[in-house]
């Protein structure tokens, strides 16, 4: 292949993989579309408290156990015809969760839709490496990179806006004109490799139960764990010992079965565990972040959906700033330091967010976001060239789905550490603050004076209630004030991980280009 066809973008690669894209950036929007909006579908479908978070967690369990499976699907049923079937579920069950009518209905749909649509993510990862040769992957990496960050981020901010502006519903009849789009330009134009049905009969039947157990009652584990105290509560440690004990013996199948489901041997090579160990990094960050911000700006400062969405938006645009940034600078420089630049400022945004107080509002946060959302596709777009490009063509697609995984279980991990973090040391904190506000304190017994006078006039001169309504109200001020100090705490911990990050980036090796070569050639 001459030079001038390997760095020249040609229509025929840009539009199957922009389509493939449109798919990818769906299923990654839906995780969290919902995340502003679950009081509204809650109301509207007459939930309990305890049940909405479920309509997160079935699409979160259901595709964290089929991302993994794409690899061998793909070698099934070829990627064409994979990614179409993938559009085609992900857009019906799209349309069943915008018609559900309980919330046993919605959680049955949300599963279907995370399940069916999940394997249109880790398959463009590997597609781009068909499409784009030599420099132009630096392009392609870009835009998977700004999908991976940008999505989720979005994701919020998009269903908050919706929601108030039509009604819940319209979170998933949305994905109907791009998914049926999707759905019906991917077999006229992905032609990667054909299908081999002959690989459903040696498939290792047993080691996809064992992987989507294990990963199942992982997730279940991490998004319930928190709620229920963790090993206090039996169930959570039973689910525990499955996932444990499943994931022991899926290991172990793994690595003697002679054509496992998922490609663990990959690991052997240095740069892809590296680039997994960061993918999992990042998902960490990027996860956890989206967790901890609208939750914050809805307890503590009483934002709606829609002034959640506006306060956030900045780290979606900052994000879309650092695409033509990266793509300069990838052209000119060893990706690895940019990996470790793109790490580091994740990190130092972290760091600005642990000096975070309850009047902070989208003017506080627009910088600490913006230096969040620009390094973005820094510490993705380079973990993919370097981690998967490492490998040679034909274990791209089995290791592309572990790959992928790892970044959805980091983001899960860190979802549930920070959720463990504000319960823990929310009381930790109001319980240091209280123990100062005692009868030696003259500025709490200043405030609580003038409370109790403001109060008393208010209530027509009642002084008992007076006092009691000024007693309250310090309650509530210490415990916000706890709150603020236990977020605080959590996106100190995000920085951690993160800094824990750059230091293992030196590890990872230049990867050199590899010679033009179809998937369809293995």
């Amino acid at each position: 292949m001459s030079l001038e066809s390997k760095d020249t973008l040609r229509a025929k690669d840009i539009l199957p993989f922009v389509v493939m894209c449109v798919g990818m950036f769906m299923a990654l929007l839906d995780i969290q579309i919902v995340a502003s909006s679950l009081q509204d579908i809650g109301g509207g479908l007459s939930a309990a408290q305890d049940q909405i978070s479920w309509v997160q967690t079935s699409y979160l369990i259901a595709e964290i156990c089929m991302i993994p499976l794409s690899g061998w699907l793909t070698r099934v049923f070829s990627t064409r015809w994979l990614f179409t079937f993938s559009a085609v579920g992900f857009t019906l069950s799209s349309l069943l969760c915008g018609m559900a009518w309980d919330i046993s209905s919605m959680i049955v749909f949300r599963a279907l839709q995370g399940l069916l649509g999940a394997s249109m993510i880790p398959t463009v990862f590997t597609s781009s490496f068909h499409y784009f040769q030599g420099t132009r992957r630096v392009y392609a990496a870009a835009v998977i990179g700004t999908i991976a960050s940008v999505a989720p981020t979005l994701g919020p901010v998009i269903g908050g806006w919706i929601t108030d502006t039509l009604n819940w519903r319209w979170l998933f009849f949305i994905n109907l004109l791009p998914g049926m789009l999707v759905a019906g330009l991917t077999p006229a134009l992905v032609k990667i490799d054909q299908p081999d049905l002959s690989l459903l009969g040696d498939a290792d039947y047993p080691g996809i139960i064992l992987m989507a157990t294990g990963l199942g009652s992982l997730q279940y584990v991490l998004e319930e764990g928190a709620r229920w105290n963790w090993f206090d509560d039996t169930t959570i440690s039973t689910f525990t010992v499955v996932a444990v004990v499943s994931g022991i013996l899926f290991v172990i199948r793994s690595l003697t079965y002679a054509h496992p489901v998922m490609d663990l041997r990959a690991l052997k090579n240095r740069n892809f565990l590296v680039g997994s160990i960061l993918s999992f990094m990042t998902g960490v960050g990027i996860f956890a972040t989206i967790f901890l911000t609208p939750l914050f700006l809805g307890y503590v400062r009483g934002y709606d959906a829609w002034q959640t969405g506006v306060a956030i938006v900045a780290t979606g645009a900052a994000s879309l700033v650092g695409v033509p940034v990266y793509i300069i600078l990838a052209k000119r420089f060893d990706t690895r330091w940019l990996l470790m630049a793109g790490l580091a400022a994740f990190a130092l945004s972290m760091w600005g967010f642990s000096g975070i107080t309850h009047d902070w509002s989208g003017r506080e946060m627009f910088w600490p976001q913006f230096i969040r959302g620009f390094p973005q596709v820094f510490a993705v777009a380079p973990a993919v060239t370097l981690g998967l490009g490492s490998l040679p063509p034909e274990r791209l697609k089995y290791a592309s789905g572990l790959f992928n995984m790892m970044r959805n279980l980091g983001g899960a991990i860190g979802i549930a550490m920070c959720a463990t973090i504000l319960n823990d040391r929310t009381n930790l904190h109001f319980a240091r603050l209280a123990d100062h506000l005692n009868a030696s304190n003259f500025s709490m017994q200043e405030t609580l004076v003038n409370l109790s006078e403001k109060f008393t006039v208010a209530l027509g001169g009642d002084s008992l209630r007076g006092h009691d309504a000024a007693v309250k109200t310090l309650q509530s001020l210490t415990f916000r004030e706890a709150q603020v100090q236990a977020f605080a705490d959590a996106f100190f911990a995000i920085g951690v991980a993160l800094a824990v990050a750059v230091l293992l980036t030196p590890l990872l090796k230049k990867v050199a280009a590899q010679p033009a070569q179809t998937m369809s050639e293995h």
